[in-house]
């Protein structure tokens, strides 16, 4: 047999780049190590990225909060947490969860003591008359009807004279009328001391959901909007 010899001669079925200039020769562990380097740094990217996102949305828009006391009790428990909506805060009154409404359950610094932040329903509207007859409340002479209450922590039905509500204030109460420190002792809350409109709790596990606001008869409210604009005027 004759033996052929030729330079440069490889076993079959080998590749090489000089075959060819456009093959790419690909080292599967360098590309495997650098691949695995890409990825971990785009994750540190994303999760940098949410981690800031959700640091904004805490800051402006939704915060939680704990419930301390039983001053809201039925509707609000001892320990319970609740998601707080922000946007009242910067009054975007084209929409409902933009602005302050009656029946909301706000938080709020405490007029005596900012350090300190309570939980109470909104019950009076800056310029409106609120006043308290046998645990009844009456605004501008037409009794609020306050489903959310119940009989068992509203026992001791006690008045209070009429109050006027200065502008930019608002009139809270605590919905266990009985065990409440609220503004039919120490007066109404400044707006710019409610930070937040409670909206969400998110524990205790038996009672997570949507927090059910209170809303009134539209009389009663349109009411209201008259004397509030007609205070704007005067202002």
């Amino acid at each position: 047999m004759f033996l052929f010899s030729r330079k440069d001669q490889y076993d079959f079925g080998y590749v090489s780049p000089q075959d060819d200039n456009d093959i790419q020769v690909t080292d599967l562990h360098k590309e495997s190590r650098n691949g695995f380097l890409y990825e971990s740094l785009r994750l540190v990217r994303d999760v940098f990225l949410i981690v800031i996102v959700l640091v904004l949305f805490g800051v402006f828009f939704v915060q939680p909060v704990v419930v301390d006391g039983s001053s809201m009790v039925p509707v609000l428990h001892d320990g319970e947490r609740l998601l707080v909506n922000k946007f009242v805060y910067y009054k975007v009154q084209s929409v409902s969860w933009g602005h302050l409404e009656r029946g909301d359950i706000v938080v709020f610094w405490y007029p005596d003591d900012p350090d300190k932040s309570y939980v109470k329903r909104l019950i009076g509207l800056p310029g409106e008359t609120v006043e308290v007859r046998d645990g009844k409340v009456y605004i501008n002479g037409n009794l609020l009807p306050e489903n959310y209450l119940d009989e068992e922590h509203n026992r001791s039905k006690p008045s209070f004279p009429p109050q006027r509500i200065e502008p930019h204030h608002y009139f809270v109460m605590g919905d266990n009328r009985d065990n409440s420190s609220d503004s039919r002792y120490w007066g109404s809350v400044p707006e710019k001391y409610i930070y937040g409109r409670a909206f969400f709790r998110y524990w205790k596990p038996q009672s997570v959901g949507p927090l059910q606001q209170g809303r009134y008869p539209e009389v009663l409210e349109s009411e209201t909007k008259d004397m509030r604009a007609t205070d704007e005027d005067k202002e």
